[in-house]
């Protein structure tokens, strides 16, 4: 890990600690989905990707922010000596045991990255285990915590995601975001708590 990247995550860190994050709630508003009173949808039944209050983060949904800040897209960057293409990438390599293995699907980005979970034969919800460079990685720890900023700390070094986040001048959401840790390697509410804060993390470093 570079001296930069090591002292960034430190302030991270420390911000994220006193950083008050509240999450934004989907509730039905007369038979419509609807984020803090605005509706999810439009007539035609397709995701909304910005109001007044949020921005909507997916990578098919058709609005600039919400797809580039989605971990989808095609961003390189360095994490603890590999090479990823996304942060999608780590996110379904991480759920293959074999560290061979895992550095091709780090390769990968996008939907790509997302369809190679079908060549897994482990099936990491089964125990709660996931595995980083043949090390042992329990889903619901605060090691996974950690290891999470640290990745997306390592993604901000990308100066186009790093502007990305600085744009963001809402909340960002993540409406089809999973719930359940069990479920998913990244739940709605730790995904839009990291990116959330670390972008205003960000925007608060280029004030001081």
């Amino acid at each position: 890990m570079s001296d930069k990247i090591i002292k960034e995550l430190q302030q991270f860190r420390e911000f994220k600690k006193a950083f008050k994050f509240c999450q934004l709630p989907l509730e039905e508003v007369d038979g419509t989905l609807c984020c803090d009173g605005l509706p999810l949808y439009d007539n035609e039944g397709k995701l909304i990707g910005e109001s007044e209050k949020w921005i909507n983060v997916g990578f098919m949904i058709k609005s600039p922010l919400s797809r580039i800040l989605s971990n989808l897209f095609p961003y390189e960057f360095e994490f603890r000596g590999c090479k990823l293409q996304s942060l999608e990438g780590f996110f379904q390599g991480i759920k293959f045991k074999n560290p061979s293995i895992q550095k091709y699907v780090f390769a990968y980005n996008g939907l790509n990255a997302y369809s190679l979970k079908a060549a897994s034969d482990y099936h990491w919800q089964d125990e709660g285990n996931l595995y980083f460079q043949g090390t042992l990685l329990k889903r619901d720890s605060a090691e996974y915590e950690a290891i999470v900023d640290e990745l997306y700390i390592s993604a901000a070094q990308n100066p186009l995601y790093r502007q990305a986040l600085k744009n963001a001048d809402r909340m960002l959401i993540h409406s089809i975001g999973k719930t359940d840790k069990n479920e998913t390697v990244l739940t709605r509410l730790e995904y839009e708590t990291v990116i959330n804060t670390l972008s205003a993390f960000l925007k608060n470093a280029d004030r001081s």
